[in-house]
């Protein structure tokens, strides 16, 4: 069961009578590891006690892997006494899985590596007896059957539902059966479409340390309410280089190159619009990143990338014309904070909407390079970086 800040334990209670009849276990149920190590687990509770335990942590601050944020979800199950503890974990990776196995699962997994065994499955290839015999080859006879059925399970189940990542850290045996104690999994999220009546009401959380800010939230629900894509992240408030990038994988590109340059430290977000938006939803996208990217002026020179790749159906006109709209709204924002645009685009009706950006830059008076295909992705990326670097 789980708990928050919101959870009347008494109403709990009452629906779930077993919370005050069995021992209990207490964790965090977010997304971070080392949680035994770090005081967050309790083991063989009573009600009362694990009152006290999520009263003294609820809402508290702590700092794992180098992330400040507060433990905001625990979770309650039922404690279970065991003698074993085994490891499994199934990582998919480019060319297939690799599929880890220990008989020293538990707290000191990594104190314990070298006993964890490994095996790569390529893609395609069935999970046989033949390929997991490595990882139980060492196990007493009257477990191995089980615990080799449960591995080949496990990774039918791993395949199936499109993890990308699984671990049980410790599962054991009860009444001769596996039974997991602690896990953690990863899905795919780009397998929704294929798998969403499998994975139920499923979300997808902020990693841990993560708060959606009130502009990162209102691109999300735009994105919630379009056939169309639409991605805002801010990474530094203050920084001076912005995109605003049409195409997942070119927005990666155009963040990926200014940081290669050395200037992700100047990177102020990541967006990304996709799926052919409407001029309307473009707009209201664009107001939101021209908003961020010129907060707080401090007299130093911006740039702006609004770039892409080649466009197969989006109509780069549309595109064009909502963040025209944006521009022309936000001209005293824009330059109070001597910004810099440069324009990279190009596929269905590009030079209309490339024509009408260079018009633009005449009729509102501030900087805008606009290039075709002919104009690298990378290229722009240096012309930002060589803007906000050069004298006054």
């Amino acid at each position: 069961m789980v708990i928050t800040e919101s959870t009347d334990l008494n109403e709990l209670v009452e629906k779930e009578p077993w919370l005050s009849s069995t021992q209990l276990v207490v964790k965090p149920d977010m997304l971070f590891g080392k949680r035994g190590k770090s005081g967050l687990v309790a083991l063989n509770f009573d009600l009362a006690q694990v009152a006290s335990f999520v009263k003294e942590r609820l809402g508290k601050e702590v700092e794992m892997s180098g992330c400040k944020g507060p433990i905001t979800t625990f979770i309650v199950e039922p404690f279970v006494p065991h003698n074993e503890e085994f490891y499994l974990n199934i990582v998919s990776e480019r060319l297939g899985c690799s599929v880890s196995f220990s008989e020293c699962g538990g707290i000191d997994i990594e104190e314990n590596w070298d006993k964890v065994k490994t095996i790569f499955v390529p893609t395609g290839t069935s999970f046989t007896s033949e390929i997991c015999a490595p990882l139980v080859a060492t196990l007493p006879l009257e477990i191995k059957g089980v615990i080799e059925e449960f591995l080949k399970v496990v990774y039918t189940l791993f395949q199936d539902l499109d993890f990308t990542f699984l671990e049980m850290n410790p599962f054991t045996l009860v009444e001769g059966k596996p039974y997991p104690l602690d896990m953690r999994g990863e899905l795919d999220d780009t397998a929704a479409f294929k798998n969403f009546k499998k994975w139920g009401n499923v979300e997808f959380p902020l990693p841990f340390g993560r708060v959606m800010s009130a502009t990162e939230s209102f691109i999300h629900g735009l994105d919630e309410k379009t056939s169309a894509s639409l991605k805002f992240t801010v990474l530094n408030p203050k920084g001076r280089i912005w995109t605003m990038v049409a195409g997942g994988g070119a927005s990666v590109i155009y963040a990926d190159t200014v940081g290669d340059l050395g200037y992700a430290s100047e990177l102020g977000n990541y967006a990304e619009y996709s799926g052919a938006p409407n001029e309307e939803e473009v707009l209201q996208y664009a107001r939101i990143v021209i908003d961020c990217a010129t907060a707080d002026p401090d007299g130093r020179k911006r740039a702006l990338v609004i770039g892409g790749g080649i466009a197969n159906f989006t109509d780069v006109a549309a595109t064009c014309s909502g963040i025209i709209r944006a521009l022309k709204e936000k001209e005293s924002k824009l330059k109070a904070a001597r910004m810099h645009i440069y324009v990279r685009r190009g596929g269905p009706n590009y030079q209309k909407g490339l024509a009408k950006m260079r018009s633009l830059g005449e009729e509102i008076g501030i900087p805008i390079e606009v290039y075709g295909p002919e104009e690298t992705m990378t290229g722009i990326c240096k012309q930002a970086i060589e803007c906000i670097t050069a004298a006054a």
